[in-house]
């Protein structure tokens, strides 16, 4: 998912932002915070440049941070300068859920549990498995369609897992 909202995030800067001192900041690096539960309390270990990452680096580093989070051991550099939040209560049975942004942020996708649901395919009812995902962002620093939009290029790119190869 990481790899994902990256890819989605290159194509919708405007969700890569903060609303500092009244004016929309948008970064040019995707640093990517993980909202991680531990046994003190939430923590968001950040993937810094995930822009110039490949998936199986990621994964490596969401593994290697998890792990950290659930040691206590993450560095003040380690859950810094995020950009962009994913949050992911899949593990729980959530299949959607209301986020609160983490400031200075503009913008946390929500990741509910994979579920199957009866769908209208070609007409006819089917069984599919259907991801939930939920948005939350600042209506101060953009509008509805930047994030449409950004959702509509993370499914395009979730429907097809090949993408996140390259």
């Amino acid at each position: 998912m990481v790899k994902a909202t990256d890819m989605a995030l290159r194509e919708s800067p405007i969700l890569n932002s903060a609303l500092i001192d009244k004016e929309v900041r948008v970064f040019k690096d995707i640093n990517i915070g993980i909202a991680t539960a531990t046994e003190k309390g939430l923590i968001v270990p950040v993937i810094q440049y995930a822009e110039t990452k490949k998936l199986m680096e990621i994964a490596s580093m969401t593994e290697s941070l998890f792990q950290k989070a659930r040691q206590d051991k993450l560095s003040l550099p380690e859950i810094s300068g995020g950009t962009f939040t994913v949050s992911n209560l899949s593990g729980y049975g959530i299949c959607f859920f209301t986020l609160i942004i983490n400031p200075p942020q503009n913008s946390i996708l929500g990741v509910g549990k994979i579920g199957e649901k009866a769908v209208v395919v070609k007409g006819k009812i089917d069984v599919r498995y259907v991801l939930l995902l939920s948005l939350t962002f600042d209506h101060r620093a953009m509008d509805g369609v930047p994030a449409a939009q950004f959702l509509q290029k993370l499914k395009k790119i979730l429907q097809k897992p090949s993408l996140l190869l390259l």
